[in-house]
């Protein structure tokens, strides 16, 4: 069975036509600047640039240009499915309401996601089409985690909770640590750190806890967000700055993190000015690796003997001195680094007498998405 695998952004499409049984990436690419003058359309290596006035027409454009014969179904990334849902779900009328309905909890996810939904439905009719939700594996942390220490009332009204990101990311990286280390069940930290970050506590092969909440805005400091802050904060800049809530609110999204504190939101910039001796990017990789190795040790702490840590995502699968800085907070007999293998970037990266493995592995969402979507209509 072959799955197109579609994630729309707000401007944006990207795809993959794969085949789930084999892994093979049939084909690939993506739409970017979709309403806007310039629109950049790559397919397997292929660059075009046209005027696309929204994602029917870009999906339209995309399928002339591959063999949409190949198509047996189509596998949606949706970033927030609420607590509707906690496995991914065969697309109708009541899902695309619901996932409408939460927008507001994703402003700038899942409306696009609609869209996404919406323009394969007119354009591929009759094929069926699955979405698999970024919250839906830490669907089974515990009410004890989840909740937040406000009046209940808001719980009930507007399901203010924790509900946790990156989900299909961490089941990934659960399966394939379990795999390699061929223990089955696994207990285990699953870090995604990129330009966006979450850590995943997993007990058991499921999610316990997580570090991103209601939105994907607390947690580990990450490239433009501010992670874990006061809360006070925010109306105390409103009052000493003179900023609205949306102000506020936009400066702690794309203005914060990594670039507030160093001036810069890439890593390899930063990097290479903290080699240089610049203070503030090496205070900026020094509180990235504080918040990551603060969580892990939270975590190892609630979940008891832990299997394996492992690192994923941009920076967790190809920064290993943050890696390094990371496991330095832990380095015992019990979690223990091979300086070398890390440098290497290698698998498995902690000593052969390390209790908890460490391990280093690529995510891959869009195989995640494509063999969730089979699983789905197969079964």
């Amino acid at each position: 069975m072959n799955i197109l695998v579609i994630n729309s952004g707000s401007s944006s499409l990207k795809f993959q036509l794969i085949n789930p049984a084999t892994e093979e990436v049939i084909t690939k690419g993506g739409v970017d600047g979709i309403g806007l003058e310039i629109c950049k359309v790559k397919i397997d290596g292929t660059e075009d640039v046209i005027f696309l006035e929204n994602h029917k027409a870009a999906l339209n454009y995309v399928l002339e240009r591959i063999d949409k014969s190949q198509i047996e179904a189509v596998g949606h990334r949706v970033v927030h499915g609420g607590e509707y849902y906690s496995s991914p779900a065969i697309v109708d009328e009541t899902l695309i309401k619901r996932v409408t309905e939460l927008s507001e909890l994703a402003p700038l996810h899942n409306p696009a996601n609609i869209q996404g939904i919406i323009a394969c439905q007119e354009v591929l009719p009759g094929v069926k089409q699955v979405a698999v939700f970024d919250t839906a594996y830490h669907q089974t942390i515990p009410p004890k985690a989840y909740m937040y220490g406000i009046p209940y009332e808001y719980y009930e009204r507007h399901k203010i909770r924790k509900y946790g990101f990156h989900g299909t990311s961490h089941k990934y990286i659960m399966q394939k640590t379990r795999d390699l280390l061929n223990k089955d069940p696994i207990t285990m930290i699953s870090c995604h750190i990129g330009n966006g970050s979450s850590i995943a506590a997993i007990k058991d092969n499921l999610s316990v806890d997580t570090s991103m909440g209601f939105t994907p805005l607390p947690g580990i400091v990450m490239g433009t967000r501010c992670g874990d802050i006061d809360p006070e904060i925010v109306s105390y800049l409103e009052t000493k700055e003179g900023l609205s809530p949306n102000s506020v609110k936009n400066i702690l999204n794309t203005k914060s993190g990594l670039l507030g504190v160093s001036g810069s939101s890439d890593m390899r910039i930063i990097y290479q000015r903290a080699e240089e001796g610049d203070f503030r990017a090496k205070l900026a990789i020094d509180i990235l690796a504080y918040d990551i190795a603060k969580y892990v040790a939270a975590y190892a702490g609630i979940l008891g003997p832990v299997d394996a840590i492992t690192f994923t995502a941009g920076l967790g699968e190809n920064a290993f001195y943050l890696r390094e800085k990371v496991i330095h907070y832990f380095n015992t007999r019990d979690v223990s680094l091979d300086v070398e293998r890390n440098k290497r970037n290698e698998t498995v990266i902690s000593t052969l007498d390390s209790v908890t493995k460490v391990l280093v592995i690529p995510t891959n969402e869009e195989l995640m998405i494509a063999k969730e979507t089979a699983n789905v209509l197969t079964h």
